[in-house]
């Protein structure tokens, strides 16, 4: 087995060793509303729960070159941000606002995306996701880099959920249902494969 230490790679080595062991990782397509009032929206797959109570997101957007990038710049503005989980249904459209657009032209607009109000937030989400959650800064962090910080870690709180009903039962969301799209490494992208059960020990 190979034993390496970081400190002797590169960041885009590192950055290989990250995305091609840590799969699959769920993808969340977040929107926010620039000062100007331009709908931004843009993927990203380091994406997680943080808590359930309340509940909770965490978001790591990196920089580049040490330059904040568009999303970052709008949530620790505005405090808002909406988060929609990415099926096979949305992928496709989604994958196109990962363009680099400058600040002033949406990416919602440029996918052909449609807005929707939130009801507790001012920034909309848009209608092509199953599930999306309206959120608000919790907690930011700069973390990482050398000169300037590498990344801003962003931690959302949870204020509205909005659920498709074809996939929600008593409480539940049907995962075959969400068909959930999660990233891999390089191009690569996975569907909900084979689902199996193991029994939690008492």
């Amino acid at each position: 087995m190979l034993s390496i230490d970081p400190d002797f790679m590169s960041e885009r080595e590192n950055y290989k060793f990250l995305i091609g062991s840590i799969i699959p990782r769920p993808i969340a397509f977040v929107t926010t509303m620039s000062k100007d009032g331009v709908l931004n929206g843009a993927p990203f797959s380091y994406f997680n729960i943080v808590s359930s109570n309340p509940p909770m997101i965490s978001l790591s957007i990196q920089r580049s070159n040490g330059k904040m990038k568009d999303t970052a710049r709008n949530i620790l503005e505005s405090k808002e941000f909406v988060i929609h989980i990415v099926d096979e249904q949305n992928v496709e459209k989604i994958n196109q606002t990962a363009a680099s657009l400058p600040s002033e032209q949406s990416e919602v607009e440029a996918a052909d995306l449609t807005p929707v109000q939130s009801m507790r937030i001012s920034v909309p989400g848009v209608k092509e996701s199953k599930i999306r959650m309206e959120c608000i800064v919790e907690q930011s962090l700069e973390l990482g880099g050398t000169d300037t910080p590498g990344c801003d870690m962003v931690i959302g709180r949870v204020v509205q959920f909005h659920i498709e009903d074809g996939i929600y039962d008593k409480g539940r969301i049907d995962s075959r249902g969400l068909a959930a799209i999660s990233r891999l490494a390089g191009q690569s992208y996975a569907k909900i494969g084979e689902i199996f059960e193991i029994e939690r020990p008492k």
